[in-house]
């Protein structure tokens, strides 16, 4: 049995669990490694990242590099001399950093590789309508996501789910995936497969204001899916015409799918009672939830309770 000295390195909460997890199973956790800390919010406070708060209460030292490529960094690194190092979402590493343990440096993704290589897999496994993902722990390579991978794990994408909902699951998921995978290298078993070239791979690109806005051309399923699949972060959004000279940005949490045949222009907004829907192609989006600017996040029947859609109001 080899004994492990492992290096931590992630930021969100995504990240905590897997950390908590090593540590519950009672590997020895020599530093983690975290972004240095943010001024967020009005007062521009400092805040530190998740892992952080989460290492700092378990009294682990903890090393927060603005330059992974630093002299001073890689001294540190070497200090706390790890022979394993675990990432989950963090920064894509330096060769320097991620060839200097002798067991090597592995990565939990949140797909199911090769699909889904990049900065948000879970957005897209659902924005694309897919009917699974799950997690793959690899060892990192020069390239990003393309390593060879140690174990995989399946999950299944209900209909209705939104990207927090997967997120929680997968977090949970992954966690136990770090810790069989630690225990196959701890015992010498790793196996890992090469990832074969393929044609059809779905990349997993940064979300943008440009990827993130809807267009209510599009079919039914992909309207829907793109509004879970961005709930509750960080959000699908449109622009709401309330009149010519009355147009401002709105974001929508929760949507649900009416097929129902209409002749009404895509985009058109028909209030009945306490509920909005938005006319597409053979049907309608029912909104559940949505932000007005300035405003919280709000069930659409508060919103109708004190905002009046004009009767030419439309969605584009």
């Amino acid at each position: 049995m080899r004994d492990l000295r492992i290096v931590f390195m992630g930021t969100p909460e995504f990240a905590v669990k897997s950390l908590e997890a090593i540590l519950k199973e009672g590997f020895n956790v020599v530093g983690v490694v975290t972004a240095p800390d943010r001024p967020a919010g009005r007062g521009r406070k400092l805040q530190q990242s998740d892992v952080k708060r989460y290492a700092e209460s378990k009294n682990l030292k903890v090393l927060q590099p603005s330059n992974l490529k630093s002299e001073q960094f890689q001294d540190q690194l070497k200090e706390l001399n790890p022979n394993v190092q675990v990432v989950v979402a963090f920064r894509m590493l330096p060769e320097k950093v991620w060839k200097f343990p002798k067991y090597g440096t592995f990565n939990l993704h949140a797909s199911l590789l090769p699909q889904y290589r990049g900065a948000a897999p879970i957005n897209w496994a659902i924005i694309n309508g897919e009917q699974k993902t799950g997690v793959s722990s690899f060892f990192l390579d020069e390239k990003i996501d393309t390593g060879s991978i140690i174990l995989q794990k399946e999950l299944k994408i209900s209909e209705n789910e939104n990207v927090g909902e997967l997120h929680d699951r997968l977090m949970e998921t992954g966690a136990d995936l770090v810790v069989k995978t630690l225990n196959l290298i701890a015992k010498d078993k790793v196996k890992p497969t090469p990832q074969l070239p393929s044609k059809n791979l779905r990349p997993a690109p940064k979300l943008s204001s440009e990827n993130t806005k809807i267009d209510w051309n599009d079919s039914i399923e992909n309207i829907h899916n793109l509004i879970r699949g961005l709930s509750p972060y960080p959000v699908a959004w449109s622009y709401l015409e309330n009149s010519p000279n009355d147009e401002f940005r709105v974001k929508i949490y929760d949507g649900e799918k009416i097929y129902q045949e209409h002749h009404l222009p895509n985009g058109t907004i028909c209030v009945q009672g306490d509920k909005l829907k938005v006319a597409v192609d053979h049907g309608f989006i029912l909104i559940k939830e949505i932000q007005l600017p300035g405003k919280k996040r709000m069930k659409t029947k508060d919103l109708l309770n004190g905002f009046d859609f004009a009767p030419e109001a439309k969605m584009r």
